[in-house]
């Protein structure tokens, strides 16, 4: 029990340490330039705030729901080990059957198309 007491306290005042280091050392009187966005070396053209197309945020949420994939079929491994291994499998079949349909449902209608 003392061990973890001490690595509490360790840890706790380590991180106020170093926070009140960072507080204490950094500049907080920022100048033009380092408030200027930068690009290449040039003066900016147009607004730094542009809209970005919708397209990426959507193969961005399809990157994010396929790659759950691995994250579901990680523990698959150690899963053959049980009472039940045609269980595993018919689960892990299942799941893999529901991201190809997701997968060609969303080839057909176009969503994975970087141009129009």
């Amino acid at each position: 029990m003392n061990m973890i007491i001490f690595m509490f306290i360790l840890s706790l005042s380590l991180s106020i340490i170093l926070t009140m280091f960072n507080l204490w050392t950094a500049q907080s009187t920022p100048d033009s330039e380092k408030l200027s966005p930068y690009e290449c070396g040039f003066d900016p053209l147009g607004s730094a705030r542009l809209p970005f197309s919708i397209r990426f945020f959507l193969v961005a949420i399809l990157f994010l729901l396929f790659d759950l994939e691995i994250a579901l079929l990680l523990p698959l491994p150690w899963a053959t080990q049980l009472q039940s291994p045609l269980t595993t499998l018919t689960w892990s079949s299942t799941i893999i059957l529901i991201l190809t349909l997701g997968l060609i449902y969303e080839w057909t209608q176009g969503g994975l198309e970087w141009a129009e």
